[in-house]
């Protein structure tokens, strides 16, 4: 019996921008396989001269002595003067010493969608659906998991390694699509399009799959009826060093419980990752990018408006899957020890080289 299937599918990842490339499994039949190419003072005292009442060189002493008048209304005497020149120093000089009060915080305005950042957001939902109503139709063409009465077998195990190389084949495939449909992603270059989908791709892979993680099982489900504990994973050849962190990331951004919408622009912040290798228009990508983490930003201030550190948090898992990545290599330098040959496209994608 074949373990792969007879239905065409795209001999390399360049392939996948033709509309008709989406069948899955006859890329374990191997084939040639072409490279692809294409974040107070106070105001000064005022000066004036007072007159007295009496001038003096008058002499006094002759004078005969007569009660005091009050001094004329407005008339300061002397003293008085430095009284005040002494109060009014003080008052500088404690204004001059003291710390201002700071003034209470304006009222923080929450960041609001626009409508066009509405519209991008239904789009996106709209185009991650549709891309996973395709995929569930290719469920009955991936290589059936063995029921073999010896799971052990060679037969056996190649079946389950096959079986999980066309549930990766399928996934790539709803990435492109979703790719595709993202506002901006068509008008990059050819060349910048798969340079960010060659690097992006498992990274987006360990997203979609935390969605189908059960906290309760302790398994993933993938295309609605097929579901996977760290055993089942480990049958299909993958190693306890990718396995667990793959468990772990998928445990944590379940407990995020992020919404379609959020889970969408997150893969396109992914996506637009102007630091992957042989990207050209890096200032391009960049802008890209700032357009849907503002988007992101808004909607999780709205939807989780006293959680402020959620939107931080969500842009952290970006940085986990980056070492889920290089594990990510890592185990597919394993699988070519172990005399496992990947599909033509999945080793285009890695860049993989026999």
């Amino acid at each position: 019996m074949s373990l792969w299937l007879e239905a065409p599918v795209p001999d390399s990842a360049v392939e996948l921008w033709e509309p008709e490339a989406h069948d899955v499994s006859s890329q374990a039949q191997g084939g040639s396989s072409r490279l692809l190419s294409k974040e107070a003072r106070m105001p000064p005292a005022a000066r004036g001269t007072l007159a007295m009442g009496l001038k003096a060189e008058e002499p006094t002493a002759l004078l005969p002595r007569v009660e005091a008048l009050p001094e004329p209304t407005g008339v300061l005497s002397e003293e008085q003067i430095r009284l005040k020149k002494l109060k009014r120093q003080e008052e500088e000089q404690a204004q001059a010493t003291s710390v201002p009060t700071r003034p209470a915080p304006p009222h923080q305005v929450l960041p609001q969608l626009s409508p066009e950042q509405l519209g991008m957001i239904e789009k996106l939902v709209a185009a991650q659906q549709q891309c996973n109503k395709r995929s569930f139709s290719d469920q009955l063409r991936v290589t059936p998991w063995p029921m073999a009465p010896d799971p052990h077998s060679r037969e056996a195990r190649q079946q389950r390694f096959a079986h999980f190389t066309e549930l990766a084949i399928v996934s790539v495939q709803e990435i492109v699509d979703f790719a595709k449909q993202l506002p901006g992603f068509l008008q990059l270059s050819r060349e910048d399009q798969i340079a960010l989908l060659k690097t992006s791709t498992i990274e987006v892979m360990l997203l979609e799959t935390s969605r189908r993680y059960n906290p309760g099982s302790e398994s993933i489900t993938f295309l609605k009826n097929f579901s996977y504990n760290r055993e089942d994973f480990a049958k299909a050849g993958l190693q306890v060093e990718f396995i667990n962190p793959i468990f772990e990331f998928s445990r944590a951004m379940n407990e995020l419980q992020l919404n379609d919408a959020e889970f969408a622009l997150l893969i396109a912040i992914s996506i637009f990752s102007a630091d992957r290798p042989n990207v050209q228009d890096q200032l391009q990508v960049e802008r890209l990018q700032h357009t849907y983490v503002e988007a992101l930003h808004a909607y999780v201030s709205i939807h989780h408006p006293h959680d402020r550190l959620m939107f931080p948090r969500m842009l952290m898992k970006l940085v986990s899957l980056r070492t889920l990545s290089s594990v990510h290599s890592e185990q597919v330098f394993a699988l070519r020890l172990q005399d496992k040959k990947l599909p033509p496209l999945l080793s285009e994608i890695w860049d993989v080289h026999e």
